[in-house]
């Protein structure tokens, strides 16, 4: 996909969810846009004559027929979101009256905007980094007030500013490295080599710190993975229910009755849980049933966390196990617990008089490091920034190898120079077309 921005272009989209609701966002961006909002509105004043960041009250029309009662603002480059001249039109909400409002900002000379574009346009105007935009998309799919804290920070620049730092203290680095070059005849002493031997030391440590929060910057963002798993009718469904809190899954007294992986999400104290119900293991007894359990061990492979379950009631199978990364949960814990469990480490709950559940939710919290993913305003990297900052980290990895084995400058300083580039592309420098097409192609249209 070609998103390359064509000057002076004027794009249009509908900002706000499809469905019916009080009002919609209809936004106008470009070098046209305020002539095209003079076309298409009629109010006590043009739109062109309109002061900027205030709200005017009219009509949008076409051929002069009224699409809609509207409320326009105008907001001229470069202080605006996207950093050109940009129009908002809050009109009413619903699917047709919004749909039309668009389509006559499109005939009046507007295209539509393509996913991204207005983030992607404040961007490419310097109104934010790369890391900022990303922040955009992590912000509207925040689940936890976790998540929308660190989204918030990186919005503001936070991680940026934190790039940007490591840029600096490399390009340092390099400009000592290039300055024993320019002049070989003064030879680089043993006193420079060992300072830049430890200057780089210390930079990787930062950036070796930064990729360490990769992992929390996942959970943030997508979810912890935890599957619940075990036999049939041990009480898997009925765990599932009891922590969304209301009944997502059939429970039955009959074997086998989950044939596929459930999912649901809950928010426990700020951390987002991707809960998995799955199908019964036990021998299959038909071909749907093994598919069932088939794709059970699939889900357990990509699992955070395990909460094996079992029916407490009931005696130990003879070829019980469980592994040190499962959670093992003794369930049916109304009726008397049988003599095999007696010696057991476990969490016991009763699924059906909620016994317990307290005390699985503190050591949920607690196996996940809840209070470490906690900390006040967290800065995680994406998978993206992880990916350039490897790549930081194995260019200054080779620099101090080569360092250690008594290499000139000159031989060194390409790598110090590749890590200087893996830093630049976090920020957005260099070829960074594609970058570009995988950052805002997962955004909505509008935004």
């Amino acid at each position: 996909m070609n998103r390359s921005i064509v000057p002076g272009e004027t794009i249009a989209a509908i900002s706000t969810a499809a469905g019916e609701a009080a009002i919609a966002l209809v936004r106008i961006s470009g070098e046209d846009a305020i002539a095209v909002a003079d076309k298409i509105f009629r109010g006590k004043q043009r739109a062109s004559d309109l002061q900027p960041h205030t709200q005017h009250l009219g009509e949008i029309i076409e051929d002069g027929v009224t699409i809609d009662q509207a409320m326009l603002a105008v907001h001229r480059a470069p202080t605006s979101y996207t950093g050109e001249d940009l129009v908002e039109i809050s009109c009413h909400g619903g699917t047709l009256v919004t749909t039309k409002v668009l389509e006559t900002c499109l005939r009046a000379g507007a295209r539509a905007a393509r996913p991204g574009e207005f983030t992607e346009r404040a961007y490419l105007n310097g109104k934010i980094d790369l890391t900022q935009a990303e922040a955009v998309i992590d912000l509207i799919r925040a689940q936890t007030d976790l998540a929308l804290r660190s989204a918030t920070e990186q919005l503001r620049g936070r991680l940026g500013d934190e790039f940007r730092a490591l840029r600096e203290r490399l390009i340092e680095i390099i400009a000592h490295v290039e300055a024993s070059m320019d002049f070989p005849e003064e030879g680089i002493s043993p006193d420079d080599v060992t300072t830049i031997h430890n200057r780089l030391e210390s930079l990787r440590n930062e950036v070796d710190k930064l990729i360490a929060t990769a992992e929390t910057g996942r959970i943030l963002r997508e979810g912890l993975r935890v599957v619940i798993f075990g036999a049939t009718n041990a009480g898997k469904s009925s765990l599932l229910n009891c922590m969304l809190g209301f009944d997502r899954a059939i429970v039955s007294e009959i074997h086998g009755t989950t044939r596929d992986s459930i999912e649901e999400r809950i928010n426990l104290r700020g951390v987002a849980l991707r809960l998995f119900d799955t199908a019964g293991l036990r021998p299959p007894e038909n071909l749907m049933e093994r598919e069932g359990i088939e794709r059970t061990q699939r889900t357990l492979e990509t699992a955070d966390l395990r909460l094996h379950i079992v029916d407490a009631s009931g005696p130990r199978p003879r070829d019980f196990a469980t592994n040190p990364d499962e959670f093992l949960i003794l369930n049916k814990s109304d009726l008397a617990e049988h003599a095999d469990w007696s010696s057991t480490d476990a969490i016991r709950i009763s699924c059906k008089t909620s016994a317990g559940l307290p005390n699985l939710a503190d050591e949920i919290y607690r196996r996940i490091g809840g209070a470490k993913l906690s900390a006040e305003s967290p800065v995680a990297i994406n998978a993206r920034h992880r990916d350039q900052l490897r790549r930081a980290s194995n260019s200054i990895a080779r620099a101090l190898a080569a360092i250690g084995a008594g290499a000139t400058p000159e031989m060194f300083a390409i790598d110090l120079h590749d890590a200087q580039h893996a830093i630049d592309e976090l920020l957005g420098g260099g070829d960074e077309e594609a970058v570009r097409d995988a950052i805002f192609s997962q955004f909505c249209i509008g935004k």
